[in-house]
């Protein structure tokens, strides 16, 4: 059996979207949803779903289709990094690479920037490093922990990591604090 491709139409057809990015269904369904009720369940830790013609698809991939009119070639990224807010102006289509390069720090990250850390050990050193492609670079070690973001910035812009700069960490520790102005 094929598996039959969501279109616009039908998304159109069974949801209305709320301005606060919940999905609402607009026909009956026999399986206990009633017209007017919040469509998908949580299938994971953030992200929940919506059952379609006994296909399973992403909520935020299905308020993608219903906006956008097409289904992403890419994957959709939350810019904000919160999975569970699917408002259509916190998605955007990006390359796999650019919403893997969209996450957090890690929980073990003091520094409060990814690709920048210490060690106590090292004095007042900061180091810097960034991934590309599964493979760890360091690139350099700087005193001045400002200097230090710059550096990864410059670094990330290098790499071209279009579509992914204002989401960046060291950008937006850099415009904060006033190291850099805001692209436009």
């Amino acid at each position: 059996m094929n598996k039959q491709v969501l279109t616009y139409e039908r998304v159109r057809e069974l949801f209305d979207y709320r301005s606060d990015g919940f999905l609402i269904w607009k026909v009956h369904k026999a399986s206990r949803a009633k017209i007017g009720d919040v469509a998908g369940t949580k299938v994971t830790n953030y992200y929940s779903a919506v059952s379609v013609d006994y296909q399973r698809y992403y909520t935020h991939i299905v308020i993608w289709l219903w906006h956008k009119g097409y289904m992403p070639e890419g994957e959709v990224d939350h810019i904000n990094r919160i999975k569970s807010d699917n408002r259509i102006e916190n998605l955007r289509e990006v390359s796999k690479q650019c919403n893997m390069r969209n996450t957090g720090n890690q929980k073990n990250n003091r520094s409060g920037v990814k690709g920048v850390w210490s060690h106590p050990s090292w004095g007042n050193v900061w180091r810097v490093g960034i991934k590309v492609n599964r493979k760890n670079h360091r690139i350099g070690s700087h005193r001045c922990f400002d200097e230090a973001v710059l550096h990864r910035l410059a670094a990330e812009q290098c790499l071209n990591w279009s579509g992914c700069d204002s989401s960046s960490p060291a950008y937006r520790y850099a415009v904060k604090n006033g190291l850099i102005k805001p692209y436009t």
